[in-house]
C-alpha cells in the first residue's frame, strides 16, 4: 500500500517496479487472478456457496542503526484466512493472525513476544465485470483480539476500506488496491493510514504461475514521514485444480520497510 506522505526516491522506485510487472506480464502467457503470495487482492469472488483456506508463514529481518546502537528486528507471521461466497459476487473473509516479534539491540534482547494479534472480518463485494474488467469495494474491521501491552495488536477496533480493479489482456493480468485504513490504537501509532499497490501475474508453464507487486503504506510511527515500500516476487504451483502451493521473497525498498522476508504457503478451495 503507497500514501500520500512517500519520498521522491520511494516514488522512482515504485513506478519502475510496477513498468518491469508489466512488461514481464506482456511477454509471458496466460492471465490469471491474483492469489498468495501476493499482498494485492484481485476483484475476483469465489461464487455462490463458493470455499477456501489460505495458510501461509512469513519470515522476516529488518536491521536499523539509532545513536551508535544496532537494532535488530525479526519477525515470524502464521496467517489463516477463510473465504466464502455468500451471492456470486459477494465474499466474507475472515481472518487469523498469529505473530512472533524479536528485538535485539547490539546484540541484547529487549523485546520477544509472540501470540494472537488482532482478528480481521472484511467483506468483498464485486460491482463491476465486463470484457476483462472488475472492480470491487472491500470493506473490513480489525477486532482487538491480541495483547496491545506485548504488541501484539492495536487495543482498539480498527475499520478501513479498499478499491480494488482487476484488467486482464491478454497475454497477462494486472490488479490495482487503493484505501484507506482508521487505525484507532492504543500504542501512539499514526491513525489515518493510506495506500496503494500493484500486483501482475503470468502462467510461465502449466500449472506454474509467476507473480510480482509492489506497493507502499502511510508509516504508523508516528515520528517517521517515510513510508515503507516493498516489491515482491513469487511462484504459485498448482498441485491440483483445487489445492495451491506458494513461495514468495519480499524486499524493502527503504529503510522504512522489513529487509527481507520469506513467504510461504498453502491455498485449498472446496
Amino acid at each position: 500500500m503507497a500514501l500520500i506522505l512517500m519520498d521522491r526516491m520511494g516514488v522512482r522506485k515504485t513506478i519502475c517496479l510496477a513498468a518491469v510487472i508489466v512488461m514481464i506480464a506482456c511477454l509471458l502467457p496466460a492471465p490469471a487472478f491474483a492469489a498468495r503470495p501476493l499482498i494485492t487482492d484481485d476483484a475476483g469472488t469465489l461464487g455462490k456457496g463458493g470455499f477456501q483456506v489460505e495458510s501461509g508463514i512469513e519470515v522476516s529481518d529488518h536491521r536499523q542503526d539509532f545513536d551508535d546502537v544496532a537494532t535488530k528486528e525479526y519477525g515470524t507471521s502464521w496467517n489463516t484466512t477463510v473465504s466464502y461466497g455468500l451471492t456470486d459476487n459477494i465474499d466474507i473473509v475472515l481472518g487469523l493472525p498469529y505473530e512472533k516479534a524479536k528485538v535485539e539491540e547490539d546484540d541484547v534482547t529487549v523485546h520477544d513476544e509472540d501470540g494472537l494479534t488482532d482478528v480481521t472480518l472484511e467483506v468483498k463485494w464485486r460491482f463491476l465485470e465486463k470484457d476483462g474488467f472488475a472492480l470491487a469495494l472491500k470493506p473490513g474491521l480489525s477486532f482487538p483480539t491480541g495483547n496491545d501491552k506485548k504488541g501484539l495488536g492495536t487495543g482498539r477496533m480498527t475499520y478501513g476500506m479498499v478499491f480494488i480493479a482487476t484488467k486482464e489482456l491478454e497475454p497477462f493480468a494486472f490488479h490495482l488496491n487503493a484505501g484507506y485504513k482508521r487505525n484507532e490504537n492504543r500504542v501512539d501509532e499514526r491513525k489515518d493510514i493510506w495506500g496503494a499497490d500493484l500486483a501482475g501475474e503470468v502462467e510461465i508453464l502449466k500449472s506454474l504461475k509467476l507473480v510480482a507487486n509492489v506497493g507502499m503504506v502511510t508509516n504508523t510511527d508516528r515520528e517517521s514521514s517515510t513510508a515503507p515500500a516493498f516489491a515482491l516476487g513469487g511462484l504459485i504451483y498448482s498441485i491440483t485444480e483445487n489445492i495451491d502451493i506458494d513461495l514468495g521473497y519480499k524486499r524493502g525498498l527503504n529503510r522504512a520497510e522489513a529487509d527481507n522476508t520469506y513467504i510461504g504457503g498453502l491455498t485449498i478451495k472446496f
